[in-house]
C-alpha cells in the first residue's frame, strides 16, 4: 500500500513544524495577508491548521472546526490573498524537504477549497 502524503512527510509532528514555520516566518511577515490574523489566537489557529493540513494530506480526520466557508466568512478574501497563502505553504513544505511532486499533490488538495474560501 502506498504511503499517504501525511505519512511520507512525517505525520502530525512534522506538519506542526511546517505550520509553525508557515505562520511565523512567512504569513505573519507578509503585509498582503498578515492583517487577517491581527485578532487571531495563533496557538488555536496553528492547531486547527495542523489538523486540517494533516487531514488534507491523507492523515486522520480530526479537524472538527467550522466549514471552510464559515471560517472565512466576512473576510472577503481575494485571489491574490489565496495565492499568497498557497505560495507560503509551498515554501514551508519545501523548507522541510518535501519533494515538488508531493508539494504539487498537497497544493492541488488545498486548491480544491478555493471556492469555499474566496469572496466569503
Amino acid at each position: 500500500m502506498e504511503q499517504s502524503l501525511y505519512e511520507k512527510i512525517g505525520g502530525q509532528e512534522a506538519i506542526g513544524k511546517v505550520v509553525d514555520y508557515f505562520y511565523n516566518e512567512l504569513v505573519l511577515k507578509d503585509e498582503t495577508v498578515n492583517q487577517f490574523f491581527e485578532h487571531t489566537d495563533m496557538e488555536k489557529q496553528k492547531s486547527h491548521q495542523t489538523k486540517f493540513i494533516s487531514f488534507a494530506l491523507g492523515g486522520p480526520k480530526q479537524y472538527s472546526g467550522q466549514s471552510m466557508a464559515k471560517a472565512h466568512q466576512g473576510m472577503n478574501l481575494q485571489p491574490e490573498h489565496f495565492n499568497a497563502i498557497v505560495n507560503h505553504l509551498h515554501k514551508a513544505l519545501a523548507h522541510y524537504g518535501v519533494s515538488e511532486a508531493d508539494i504539487d499533490q498537497a497544493l492541488t488538495r488545498v486548491a480544491s477549497l478555493r471556492d469555499d474560501i474566496l469572496y466569503q
